[in-house]
């Protein structure tokens, strides 16, 4: 079916609701999407209401991707889309189930792009188990977009007794993240920039809802989660900090870092600390739990390189402090602006 689009290009036509649009979405974006609750393609999805079990509640989220390039290596702005949700609704405690897709298109995007975009959205869901249930697509003329821009809205459902959040902290609890930072914004930099890094960085995108599912089962002592997306580990750490009125202390020869990425915060003058993730968490879990809580992170692929960064003390409260290798402290503070912007 796709084969009579190759080679075109998205026209103002595609978003007026006439018959280039049903055809668009009828042999292009619904089939990447295939699921019984979007077949019908009505104006919106009928989820049924049997779905919520006794003592569940509804998680429901929204976000905007506009990232640019909007393909990058290890992803592009659909994987992006689904995995931003997902993991917006998975760190709050809730198993991802729904999705829609409103996309906003730019006149004279190759439809074989949009084609690979869609399929990229689709593995993404299948991956992460949820499902694209309904959407919208919009066309703006050259030059009111950049190419395409994405919104993802997600709903899902939180199991009985999952709570989260500052009120659960203690003095003690130990921060503990899934992986390297920085990789994502990267990535995305030396895409967007055509820069030939020695060795090339990969996007860390990835659902982390699978991960998240496994913490929960190993830790009942888990009391709070962020993905570390804009501004990076040391906003997420700002925020615990802040919202629980404690103070934070990351040990900075505990911090993953890949090579490559440290390479390039050393030439370009960018600290790993601010720069987004979006395949990545930090949890805050009771000490007693974190041997148990790292040991089954492990045991996830998402979660290889798990390891213990910071603990949480009482007193210096709202502060997030770094003890560098050599044994002195700085405080780390909420960056102003933004190191690099449109990374998702």
């Amino acid at each position: 079916m796709h084969s009579r689009w190759l080679g075109k290009r998205i026209t103002l036509a595609h978003g007026a609701g006439g018959r280039a649009m049903r055809e668009l979405i009828t042999e292009i974006i619904a089939p990447a999407f295939d699921n019984p609750l979007l077949a019908p393609l009505e104006d919106q999805a009928r989820i049924p209401a049997e779905f919520l079990q006794a003592g569940e509640s509804l998680a429901f989220t929204t976000d905007s991707y506009v990232v640019s390039p909007i393909i990058f290596p290890g992803g592009d702005i659909g994987k992006l889309a689904v995995c931003g949700t997902v993991n917006d609704l998975a760190v709050g405690g809730a198993q991802p189930r729904w999705l829609s897709c409103g996309l906003i298109l730019e006149e004279g995007l190759p439809i074989d792009t949009l084609i690979a975009v869609l399929a990229s959205m689709g593995a993404a869901a299948r991956e992460a188990g949820v499902c694209i249930v309904t959407g919208d697509t919009k066309v703006v003329g050259r030059g009111a977009a950049d190419a395409i821009f994405i919104n993802t809205a997600g709903i899902g459902t939180i199991p009985r007794g999952r709570h989260t959040g500052p009120r659960n902290v203690r003095a003690g609890d130990k921060l503990v993240i899934n992986g390297t930072l920085g990789d994502h914004g990267i990535a995305v930099m030396a895409a967007r920039n055509d820069l030939a890094l020695q060795i090339p960085v990969r996007s860390d995108c990835a659902p982390l809802n699978g991960l998240i599912d496994v913490m929960f089962t190993a830790a009942p002592g888990l009391r709070w989660l962020r993905d570390c997306t804009r501004g990076g580990l040391a906003t997420v750490a700002n925020e615990f900090a802040e919202e629980g009125g404690f103070s934070l202390h990351l040990d900075e020869a505990a911090l993953p870092v890949a090579d490559a990425v440290r390479g390039a915060c050393e030439i370009l003058g960018l600290d790993p600390l601010y720069l987004a993730n979006e395949g990545k968490l930090a949890a805050l879990v009771a000490a007693e739990d974190c041997e148990a809580l790292i040991a089954a992170m492990r045991t996830h692929p998402l979660g290889c390189d798990a390891a213990v960064i910071g603990e949480v003390h009482a007193e210096r409260k709202g502060l997030v402090v770094l003890r560098s290798r050599f044994g002195g402290e700085r405080v780390v503070d909420l960056i102003d602006g933004e190191q690099l912007p449109r990374i998702c």
